[in-house]
């Protein structure tokens, strides 16, 4: 009887709920709360589900993350070795060849002024830098959360790593990922408030049409002068460049379908869930987790004002020929921002049609925010 209760009672106590905490439990409870958002409501489900899961594990198995050397055997928790190709900057990169094989850089190519566009968006990355400094961060922590401002997770990722800033890194993922998901809502009151309804029914002009060959040297040509220009770019730019190139040179069939399917579907299954993993209670829930949160909705925010008031110079410089709203695309959540451009658009006017002119902002952005990147590596001589 004696072995009964014993082995019973290893039992009961090797259950989580003995180890659990009350910041476990609010972990918890807000994981819950993201795989409502993404099955309920469809918010960016791909990265909500495995970020939300992560985050799900290890609050209720911390060891799912622990450091090989912490382990008394050797051996680091599953979601450790996930993790450890996010701080080697394999993943992020890797989701940019992806992003290069999914997306046409046609409208961009169409209409080289979305170039401004998109750089005027990268505002929200400067401001939130100046922010974070002034909340006492140090430079690389301010320059790591910055990038949030571009609503990009992967080079957020890329860069918390190479500034050596992983103690924050799960913060500023969960952050950038949240914010890339919340795009629909967090975008529209703004964009509405920075027009008029009369702006936001402006028609464009159909882009002109984009021949094989602008395609298939936009992305060598991209290569050679921005990786020249700031070589740290390398690993984003080149990857996004690579997989755009197997996509538009027509002869890499099956590289092209690896790349933006299977390949592209496996890295985000392991960044999601190593991203949600690195939301222990202990790590989240922090002052500095909270300013870091802040910090990325502001810059956001910045983002997209500072896209849709470049926007609307655009419209007075062409005399009515940009729809502001497309400014707002110039984040490079891509394409969410871009269907965000349209539905508001569509919302002012239902034969109005902005989805592919905002592509060009939107890819933009997403070479602009790598530029930043690479640009604060530039500043505090960090390699790639």
């Amino acid at each position: 009887m004696e072995y009964i209760t014993t082995t019973l009672g290893n039992l009961v106590h090797q259950t989580a709920f003995f180890s659990l905490t009350w910041g476990n439990v609010v972990m918890i409870a807000v994981a819950c709360f993201f795989l409502y958002l993404a099955i309920r409501h469809g918010f960016e489900p791909l990265l909500l589900v495995p970020i939300a899961f992560g985050m799900l594990l290890v609050n209720i198995y911390p060891d799912i993350m622990l450091h090989a050397e912490d382990a008394a055997n050797g051996t680091g928790g599953l979601l450790y070795y996930f993790y450890v190709l996010d701080e080697w900057s394999i993943l992020p990169s890797l989701i940019f060849m992806g992003v290069g094989a999914m997306t046409d850089f046609g409208p961009l190519i169409a209409n080289p002024k979305s170039f401004l566009l998109g750089a005027a968006a990268q505002f929200g990355i400067f401001a939130a830098y100046l922010g974070a400094m002034a909340m006492g961060f140090s430079d690389k922590a301010a320059a790591a959360i910055s990038i949030i401002g571009g609503a990009d997770g992967p080079t957020s990722i890329f860069l918390a790593g190479k500034l050596g800033q992983t103690a924050i890194m799960g913060p500023i993922a969960v952050a950038a990922y949240s914010y890339m998901s919340l795009v629909p809502i967090i975008q529209p009151p703004i964009m509405k408030l920075l027009t008029t309804e009369e702006e936001r029914k402006i028609k464009m002009e159909q882009l002109r049409p984009v021949s094989k060959l602008e395609k298939i040297l936009f992305p060598i040509i991209v290569t050679i002068v921005v990786c020249t220009i700031l070589p740290t770019t390398a690993p984003l730019v080149g990857m996004l460049m690579l997989g755009n190139l197997f996509r538009e040179s027509g002869v890499v069939r099956q590289l092209t379908e690896t790349a933006s399917n299977a390949l592209m579907y496996i890295v985000v299954i392991l960044l999601g869930t190593s991203v949600g993993a690195t939301t222990s209670a202990e790590a989240f829930l922090n002052l500095d987790t909270l300013k870091i949160v802040a910090l990325g909705l502001i810059a956001f925010a910045f983002g997209t004002a500072a896209g849709v008031i470049f926007g609307k110079i655009m419209c007075i410089a062409t005399h009515g020929k940009v729809n502001p709203l497309i400014g707002s695309a110039g984040v490079s959540a891509v394409p969410m921002a871009a269907r965000v451009s349209q539905k508001v658009g569509a919302e002012a006017d239902p034969t109005n049609f902005l989805l592919m002119h905002a592509m060009g902002p939107n890819v933009a952005g997403v070479i602009g925010t790598a530029v930043a990147a690479g640009t604060f590596m530039a500043i505090f001589g960090v390699g790639v």
